[in-house]
């Protein structure tokens, strides 16, 4: 009902916006992956049609990466993920919160594709950052040493000394 309310609103209209992002959303929580899929890459689509911030397209891209992960579709996630990262980093700093959760998701996508010496090479780089910055018991922090850790632990090629 959300979306039939908003829908003949013209394309810039921001309650429009809202409805559709509330549409992908909804069907992303109740598990229809490709529904979501399309209304978010046509929201995406309209995002820079008219020229949105950076900040809310990264916002859309980091949801649209993660219903590509839902979907099996794990290159795609990676690739997303890693561009959300590069736009936070670009936009924000290394030393920004969007930045590092950016990093935490560019990482778990990176473990979850077997690509385990670069999701190892990233956490070295981001954990000293997420420590100085928001602490060594900030729930970031702690996500970032566990994905490091589960890397690990998949990783037929670690040795012990990449444990120490």
């Amino acid at each position: 009902a959300c979306w039939k309310t908003y829908l003949g609103r013209p394309e810039v209209d921001e309650l429009r916006r809202m409805g559709m992002e509330q549409l992908g959303n909804g069907l992303s929580r109740a598990e229809h992956y490709e529904d979501a899929l399309s209304v978010m890459e046509a929201e995406l689509a309209t995002l820079r049609r008219l020229g949105a911030s950076e900040a809310n397209i990264l916002g859309l891209q980091t949801n649209l990466a993660c219903t590509y992960g839902e979907l099996g579709r794990l290159g795609e996630a990676s690739n997303m993920f890693h561009d959300v990262y590069s736009g936070r980093l670009k936009l924000y700093g290394e030393e920004h919160q969007g930045t590092l959760r950016a990093a935490l998701n560019c990482a778990a996508s990176l473990n979850q594709q077997e690509r385990f010496e670069e999701a190892n090479s990233f956490m070295r780089k981001m954990m000293p950052v997420a420590r100085r910055v928001i602490g060594e018991n900030h729930e970031f922090t702690l996500r970032m040493r566990s994905i490091y850790a589960r890397t690990l632990y998949d990783d037929p090629a670690a040795t012990l000394d990449d444990l120490r």
